[in-house]
């Protein structure tokens, strides 16, 4: 189920379930309206009283249809995964066999299947634009297919070798069309912004090398809970302490250490 129809059932839901609010509200506050004659209160009440006694079946059937409804959903997103996951794989294996200058037919094959897969896997996902009982349609994504007719003319069993501009032209053709297949393809994952961004280059970690108070008190409770027991074999006991005041040695001379920053001042870590 895609986005919008996804949200137009929610809308439907949400205007069928006011809709029935509103009627019990109405039925509710009818007998206070001056108009109202005894025959009428009545019917307002038994209006009343049956979406009373009915609200858990039409709440146990909305929960149930809306189960559904997230559930196909869910499964249409995980598809969309997939299938951009193998748009990606293709995307790559198309730049390594434009890399090669002498490919082999067995390269072209290999490639070739891998998209005629991603173009026929997109079949679990979309069906053909305008497609009817008559009519093919048009395939959803057109990029894919750009992909395939750039690939069919670096066949190795028409012709040999390709130059480096034919080569690079081809990568370019496969990048343009990858990029327009991201800026559509992923607007239906409705992806967002990460909270936590790293937005600079040659970005480093910004904490520095030591431990909580509440940390170190707790990790010498367990030395000392640890030393009241008998050692089993003292050399491995030495060799691993030797080890680890080795590690921190290590640790605390990297921490004293300046290095370079981007503007070419030294810093500390």
């Amino acid at each position: 189920m895609t986005r919008k129809g996804f949200n137009r059932t929610l809308l439907s839901i949400f205007r069928a379930l006011g809709l029935v609010l509103v009627v019990a509200l109405l039925a509710k506050l009818y007998r206070y309206l001056p108009w109202a004659d005894k025959a009428q209160i009545e019917f307002a009440n038994d209006v009343y009283a049956y979406l009373r006694e009915m609200a858990p079946v039409f709440i146990a059937l909305i929960a149930a249809y809306l189960a559904g409804v997230f559930r196909r959903r869910s499964n249409f997103t995980e598809s969309l995964e997939e299938e951009w996951r193998n748009i990606v794989r293709t995307k790559s294996a198309l730049w390594s066999y434009f890399e090669k200058p002498y490919p082999a037919s067995d390269d072209y094959i290999a490639v070739f299947a891998r998209l005629s897969e991603t173009i026929d896997t997109m079949r679990i996902v979309y069906s053909n634009v305008g497609e009817s009982r008559d009519v093919i349609g048009l395939y959803p994504f057109e990029p894919l297919h750009d992909m395939r007719r750039v690939l069919q003319a670096m066949d190795p069993r028409v012709k040999s070798s390709f130059t480096p501009a034919e080569r690079k032209r081809a990568r370019d053709c496969v990048t343009q069309s990858f990029q327009a297949l991201r800026e559509n393809f992923l607007e239906e994952l409705e992806l967002q912004e990460p909270d936590n961004p790293l937005l600079i280059a040659g970005a480093r970690r910004l904490k520095v090398s030591g431990k909580s108070k509440r940390a170190i008190k707790q990790q010498e409770r367990q030395r000392e809970r640890h030393n009241k027991k008998p050692v089993e074999n003292i050399e491995v006991d030495a060799y691993l302490a030797g080890l680890y005041a080795v590690e921190m040695q290590a640790r605390e001379a990297a921490a004293a250490t300046p290095i370079p920053s981007l503007d070419g001042n030294r810093t500390g870590v």
